[in-house]
């Protein structure tokens, strides 16, 4: 049986910078550890102190090399900087290549900077179980900006949304990327739209027409307008600019109590999120017993209702 491990030593080495220690805390994370409860305790005074920033968009569009030069940029400021880089993971064996780390080569070595890459693991929405409390281990290590890369498969991923503070989506000229996020929803979820490799062909035309498209949207009185920036990532192009719309951002953010909204807003996904964990399993110990079989033979044979026998089974939880 593997020894319980001593987690407020891990959070204190953690705090003083020890690489090792935040890594340990995330993979207690990662595995579901019994130790959670404890650790997300210890970790609960350092909450809110970080900027999360999300990164997504297709496959292709340049969010591993955008997210390296954002970390430069952010590093040139002072911030100490952690990343979470989200793959997708396979269907039949469950394992990711983790690929993202391999492009952020640049910062390995910078002792401000903590790369994770995360699996996954069949979660949809593209993040992976267990990254808001990931995110807690890094605020708790003192990462000032926390940027958290998404799968990047495209149609589904708008839970980052619940999880950043500001949300980047990344386009592409060429890809159909403007179309795309109108039919992912992903229009919505956008603070800043980052046109990628802007020194492509087609790129003044993928401006306008996500411009187009955010001049139909209705918005309240001082509501924020998604801002729309070009960048050339692999040329360190308009970096810059990129974290200048982030901080015009939070500057709105903060000034309307937009802020403090949405950390508590998130506060409630992730609470619902650990909630319904822990219901399903339970329902999973009642699969176990009798009780569910026991009301499905009822509703099979029509002596009860599929509703009612919900009823039941809530209450042996």
């Amino acid at each position: 049986m593997r020894p319980r491990p001593d987690v407020a030593a891990l959070v204190a080495k953690a705090r003083d910078g020890d690489v090792r220690s935040v890594a340990r805390l995330i993979s207690l994370v990662e595995n579901g550890d019994p130790a959670l409860p404890e650790v997300a305790a210890a970790l609960a005074p350092y909450a809110g102190t970080a900027l999360v920033i999300g990164l997504t968009g297709s496959p292709g569009v340049g969010k591993s090399t955008t997210t390296n030069e954002i970390v430069r940029v952010l590093r040139a400021q002072g911030k100490r900087v952690g990343v979470l880089a989200v793959d997708p993971s396979s269907p039949f064996s469950g394992g990711a290549i983790l690929g993202d780390r391999i492009r952020m080569q640049d910062h390995t070595t910078d002792p401000g900077v903590y790369i994770r890459s995360m699996s996954s693991r069949g979660q949809l929405g593209g993040l992976a179980a267990a990254t808001p409390q990931a995110v807690r281990v890094l605020e708790g290590a003192g990462c000032e900006v926390i940027l958290v890369e998404t799968v990047g498969v495209g149609q589904a991923e708008v839970e980052i949304a619940s999880l950043a503070d500001t949300t980047l989506v990344l386009l592409a000229p060429g890809m159909g990327d403007a179309i795309q996020a109108v039919k992912a929803g992903v229009l919505e979820v956008a603070d800043v739209f980052v046109i990628n490799k802007a020194d492509r062909p087609g790129a003044d035309a993928t401006y306008r027409d996500i411009q187009g498209m955010l001049g139909l949207g209705e918005r309240a009185p001082g509501e924020w307008r998604p801002l729309v920036v070009r960048a050339t990532a692999v040329k360190a192009e308009g970096i810059d600019d990129v974290v200048a719309a982030v901080g015009k951002h939070q500057e709105w953010l903060s000034r309307t109590g937009n802020l403090v909204t949405s950390r508590e807003r998130r506060a409630a996904v992730e609470v619902e999120a650990i909630a319904l964990g822990v219901l399903r399993a339970r329902i999973g110990d009642l699969r176990q017993g009798t009780a569910l079989g026991t009301l499905a033979a009822a509703v099979a044979g029509g002596e009860i209702d599929p509703y009612a026998a919900a009823d039941e089974l809530i209450k042996g939880l």
